[in-house]
């Protein structure tokens, strides 16, 4: 039959696989949360030293050049400003007037702005006339943030109004951070590597009793059931270990009584057979006499295998997933119904013992086959008196059928249960042989067992044991 499965991935490929997405999917998740959030953090701390350096270039407009002189025009407040502003990184400062660039600081800074007379053009448009602006100018390949404060002094000369610009290297600034986040990508690939890495020796290490067992399932499927898995450890592995050899034993032992069915299923009827071959080759067909009585005895042989099979459909159907459906049921009445069926049994005479007044958890219709079949096996091996009753102690329902016949010598009294197994004083009497053995089925099925004892003043006792269960209901 042709596969159904895809592609095949193993259980490790698929562990591995899964972990170390898992972790990637972590790993990306709080390296690009961290970086949006520094980002972030980063401009908005752009702006607040903006405003802060604002703030500085005020003072020193206001405080003047001396204790009592005031500023004698704007350029001079301006280049006061731009000189003493304290530098800052990736920062840069210039002084305007119309547009122009007129002054820049005496030191060198990080952003040399002596010839950006495009970002003037930009700030000369872009700045409030009326106060001071904050804006970002991204041309010429670069992205600045800056500041751009106008200063005007009283009766100063021509230019009377001046513009101090602040400027900071936006992509300067996130430099910095970014060259973390890429030491964050690299660690996070080595993480993953390590991951990967460990998940695949755990996962080899975890799953390699997983290998032994399939390998041993399928040497015991290729060969025999003799083999079993070694348990190794206390975890979960070692305990389904444990439960596939109790499988593996349930397994074999139902192959086993399988091929014991068969043996004996051969072997019963293989003599009838044999029996009706053999008369039908010497049967004389010119003599009436001779084809009557062989057409008998061939009846009788074929009614014999038609009961044997009507058998084996009754014990194989008390081994299917439900044999009994256990209700609740007043045991004394089913007690008293059986034994007005049992004497309905052809030369049967019934008489009734004690009966326990008890509800139990039965299937009465599995009960009453059990029951009537240990009549029918009182009557054929122990003569017609019977006795059917019952009785109960503690949680446990006793049901017994006792005859008055020579009883069972203690050599057969556990024999007599298996299938085909006849009692040593059956002799040539009807049966299947598997009667006593769907009892003790029915029996086992509802958690109890069937035994023979001998009688105080003789015969014998079947008397089949089942637990009441719970509820039970004690009767008057």
């Amino acid at each position: 039959m042709p596969s159904r499965r895809g592609p095949a991935f193993s259980v490790r490929t698929r562990i591995v696989s899964m972990i170390t997405l898992v972790t990637a999917f972590g790993l990306t998740a709080v390296g690009v949360s961290v970086y949006m959030v520094e980002r972030h953090r980063i401009l908005e701390q752009l702006d607040v030293r903006l405003t802060a350096n604002l703030d500085s270039a005020r003072y020193i407009v206001e405080e003047g050049p001396g204790t009592t002189a005031d500023w004698d025009s704007s350029r001079a407040a301006l280049t006061a400003v731009v000189e003493r502003m304290s530098p800052d990184d990736n920062t840069g400062a210039l002084g305007m007037a119309e547009g122009r660039i007129i002054t820049v600081p005496g030191i060198q800074l990080d952003l040399d702005l002596r010839d950006a007379h495009d970002f003037a053009d930009h700030v000369e448009r872009a700045r409030h006339t009326d106060g001071p602006t904050i804006g970002t100018y991204a041309e010429q390949g670069v992205i600045w943030q800056y500041l751009a404060a106008p200063i005007s002094i009283a009766g100063s000369a021509d230019p009377a109004e001046v513009v101090f610009v602040l400027v900071y290297d936006t992509e300067a600034e996130l430099a910095e951070f970014n060259e973390a986040a890429r030491m964050f990508i690299i660690v996070s690939i080595i993480v993953l590597a390590v991951v990967a890495a460990t998940g695949t020796i755990v996962a080899t290490r975890l799953l390699r009793p997983l290998r032994h067992m399939r390998e041993t399932a399928e040497r015991v499927s290729a060969r025999s059931l003799d083999e079993r898995l070694p348990i190794v450890g206390n975890d979960d592995v070692a305990e389904l270990a444990e439960t596939m050899n109790e499988m593996f034993d349930r397994l074999d032992g139902a192959l086993d009584s399988q091929r014991q069915l068969l043996s004996d299923v051969g072997h019963e009827l293989k003599t009838p057979i044999t029996i009706v071959r053999g008369h039908i080759e010497l049967m004389d067909p010119t003599d009436p006499t001779d084809a009557r009585d062989t057409r008998e005895l061939v009846m009788d042989e074929l009614q014999r295998m038609g009961q044997l099979v009507q058998d084996l459909s009754s014990a194989a159907a008390l081994h299917g997933p439900s044999p009994v459906h256990l209700v609740p049921v007043d045991s004394s009445d089913l007690v008293r119904l059986i034994a007005r069926k049992a004497a309905a049994v052809d030369g049967a005479t019934v008489q009734l013992g004690e009966v326990a007044e008890v509800v139990a958890l039965l299937d009465s219709a599995r009960i009453t086959q059990a029951m009537l079949q240990l009549a029918q096996n009182a009557v054929t091996h122990g003569g017609g008196a019977i006795e059917i009753g019952s009785r109960c102690d503690a949680r446990t329902l006793h049901l017994w059928v006792r005859d008055h016949g020579p009883g069972i010598d203690d050599a057969s009294k556990t024999l007599i249960f298996e299938r085909f197994a006849r009692g040593a004083g059956a002799g040539n009497r009807a049966g299947s042989g598997l009667g006593l053995n769907i009892v003790q089925v029915i029996a086992r099925a509802h958690s109890g067992e069937v035994e023979v004892s001998d009688a105080a003043d003789g015969g014998a006792i079947f008397t089949i044991t089942v637990p009441i269960g719970d509820p039970n209901t004690p009767g008057a």
